[in-house]
Formats: C-alpha cells, structure tokens, sequence
C-alpha cells in the first residue's frame, strides 16, 4: 500500500496543528481528501499529485508530450486503483516482501547506476524524492510482478493438441528468428460489458487511432488512453521474438512496416492499437527443428544477509584474476561456488536455450570458446562464467515438445495478465470523489 504510514502521520498532523497555525499564519490550510475508495482503502488527493508527479518526470525524460492534465490525472488515478486491487489480493494472500530482499533489489538500483548505497541515496534526495517512499515504491513494485508470476502462470494451460498443432503446422514457427519491438494501447472492457459500455470503450479506440492518423505522438496517445500498465509510460513492450507476442499482435505486426500503426484489433479483454516500431531478424519456419546448445562452466557466489553485492563482486573479481593468471577453473569452482555444480568443478553441462535464466544466458552467448566472462549479476547471484564448446543439433522430439510448450505459453501471458487484471478490477468496490473541491 503506497506510503500508507506516511500519510496517516501527515493526515494527523493537519488535523492536529491547523487551529494553532492559524494563530500565526491567516491564510488557509488545504486538508488532504479522499479521491478514490477501494475496497475498504482509500487514495488521496495527496498520493495522485505524488504519482502524478512522478509520472510527468518520466514522460519528460522520454521526451514525450504530455496530455492535458485532466486526462493525465484520470489516466494516473485508474492506474493507482488497479495497482491498490492487486497489492490488496497480495496481501490478503500472504505475499509480503522482506527488509533483505528490499535491500537487495536497491542495492541492485544503485549499482547499476554506478553508485555507492550511500550515494544513491544522497542523489534520491537532492532529487526530492524520499528515501522512505522510495524505498515502499520498490517493494510495491516487487509484490507486483511477483503477484503476476505467480497469478498468471497458474491460469496458462497448453494443451498436447496446441502443440501438436503447432509443430505440425510450418506456419506456426514462421517468425523464429525475427524480434520485434512495438507499442500498444489497450482499451478494456469489463468482463460481463453491456453493449453500451462497448460503444462508449470502441469510441474512445476509435477516437485514440484518430489521433495516430494525424500523427500525434504514440507514446502520448497511449499515456492518454490505454489502461494496460504500460500505459503511462507510453506503451513500449520492448523487444522480443515475433513468435512469442500474443497471436492476435503477431498477426498484425507481419502485416505492418516499421513505423506503421495497425486498426483496431478485438480481443476478449478489449481494443488494442500496436505500432511497430522495430523488426530484427529475418523469419524462419520450423524454429524448434534445431537447437544450439552451449557447454558451458561457472563459479557462483550468491548475495544474501552475510555476502553484499559489492563483496560477491569484488570476491570474483579476485578471483577472475588469478584465472587469468593460470588459475584452475575447476579447482577454484570447487572451493569458492556456491553452487551444487562446485563439485563437478562448475561444469553445467550441455544447456540449451532458454535453460538458463536470460542474464546468464545473454552474457554465456556473447562469449568466445574458452574465454572466461567478468562477474555476471543474475537472480541467483554473481557469476564467472567460461564457455567450453558449442554445437547445432537436430532437436529431440521431447525438446521440440518442450520448446513449443514454452513459446505457446510466452504467446498466452499477456492475454492471461490482461484478463485476469480486468478480472480483479471488475470485481473491486470503486468510488470516485474527484469531483470534491
């Protein structure tokens, strides 16, 4: 719940100290208010100028135009009460995030902005933004995405008749090799929608494509009207292979040119609009025919309450050194990993793609036979990693079975995560105070 604490201390302290102000200082003091209701929660007047703030911080350094401040409020406030549903089921649930794994996920932050936790800290601050604050909006941010995870992967099911069809049909793997990076905006409509709320909902995707077609800013347009979560900050879902988008965007997107924008699709959850903005690659047909496997070995240290990150660094560090100075990759894995690997000297053996976590596996591909990596950060921990030989097979029928299960899965989250978030917003007690001056 965002800075729940915080604002029962500022709410207590404009109640307690407005008459005795007074005395000293005429002029009027605003009293925070209630703009939303969810649930038995409420959302302030104070927390939507915070977010929007924020909001139009980010939409600035991303250069994009903002939309009028009425828009940008509702826009903001919608995105608020979605998230609060959510963190309420979290909740309510047991999914809670600790101090140390807090910790970490910051720590994370600021060294990949090249800063110290003190420094990071201290720049948060020159910046006017809270430590405290900060620190609730990461967590917040944790719960979410693990809340996902979790929700979603539970209501993905792929059928063996899916993937039957799926290897049996060329057409399934067209797209293997190509990546795409697009934009979208996602209009939703409520599970049981009358068909006056789909008119009003199909206006306003008729009324945002309109606005493309005179050649206003993607991202402004999707800041102004989608209700994916993606929305406010301009609806980028970044790269990613063609043949893992949801079907209904994969088939739009092999129909467009970089830069063009699609009609209106329909999809259960809504109207969608997506923009292609970018395509890698050339398409192949049956993607899961070969595969490359990489034999590969690693020295892990992990992070946890005892090991920091910048000790788990500078410990391979050290120890990168001595490897480049003749060491044993073997014998140094055995005594420093902190893996199940250690004992057969790190070796992981053959892996194939997508057998390992993608931090891993995007630095393991980038390096040379034999050539040993600097420290890796992953989930796990921090990595030394050293590639040993790489071979191109025909995959095994298992595999092919196994490959296609996940691209079909990949293809079916986001529909999953649309679906079950309108779900848990159509079933939500909302009430709007916004009008109250």
């Amino acid at each position: 719940m965002t800075l729940t604490k915080l604002l029962c201390g500022l709410l207590a302290a404009l109640v307690l100290f407005p008459a005795h102000a007074q005395t000293k200082r005429p002029a009027p003091l605003e009293i925070d208010r209630v703009v939303a209701v969810v649930n038995d929660d409420a959302i302030t007047a104070f927390e939507l100028r915070t977010r929007i703030a924020t909001v139009e911080r980010q939409l600035e350094m991303q250069r994009v135009q903002l939309p009028s401040r009425d828009i940008l409020e509702r826009q903001v406030l919608e995105r608020m009460i979605t998230d609060r549903v959510q963190l309420q089921f979290a909740r309510e649930t047991g999914l809670r995030v600790s101090d140390i794994e807090l910790d970490a996920a910051i720590r994370r932050i600021a060294e990949g902005n090249r800063l110290s936790l003190p420094e990071f800290r201290a720049a948060l601050e020159r910046d006017g933004v809270s430590w405290i604050k900060f620190r609730e909006e990461i967590r917040e941010e944790i719960v979410l995405s693990r809340l996902r995870d979790r929700e979603v992967e539970s209501r993905i099911v792929v059928s063996d008749g899916e993937i039957d069809n799926y290897l049996a049909n060329p057409d399934q793997g067209d797209g293997g090799a190509a990546e795409v990076n697009i934009s979208h905006i996602v209009l939703r409509v409520p599970e049981q929608a009358s068909p006056d709320q789909l008119m009003r909902t199909g206006a306003r995707a008729r009324a945002a494509l309109d606005q493309l077609r005179r050649g206003d800013d993607f991202a402004k347009v999707a800041a102004s009207y989608s209700d994916a979560p993606d929305g406010l900050t301009g609806g980028v879902m970044g790269l990613r292979p063609l043949d893992r988008l949801p079907a209904l965007y994969a088939d739009a997107v092999k129909k467009l040119k970089p830069g063009e924008v699609s009609d209106i699709l329909r999809s259960p959850a809504g109207f969608h609009i997506i923009k292609l903005v970018e395509m890698r690659g050339a398409a192949t047909t049956k993607a899961v025919a070969t595969l490359k496997q990489t034999r590969a070995r690693h020295i892990l240290i992990k992070v946890n309450e005892l090991v920091s990150e910048t000790e788990a660094r500078r410990k391979l560090v050290a120890i990168k050194e001595r490897l480049d100075n003749g060491a044993d990759f073997a014998e140094l894995a055995r005594l420093n990993s902190n893996d199940l690997s250690a004992a057969k000297g790190g070796d992981l053996g053959w892996l194939y793609q997508g057998d390992t976590v993608p931090d891993f596996e995007k630095a393991m591909d980038a390096l040379a036979i034999n050539e040993i990596s600097a420290p890796i950060q992953s989930p796990f921990g921090f990595h030394l990693i050293q590639v040993l030989e790489r071979r191109t097979e025909d995959a095994t029928v298992e595999r092919q079975r196994l490959t296609a299960r996940q691209v079909l899965r990949d293809r079916k989250a986001d529909e999953a995560y649309q679906d079950w978030i309108r779900q848990m917003r159509d079933r939500a007690y909302v009430e709007y105070r916004v009008e109250e001056k």
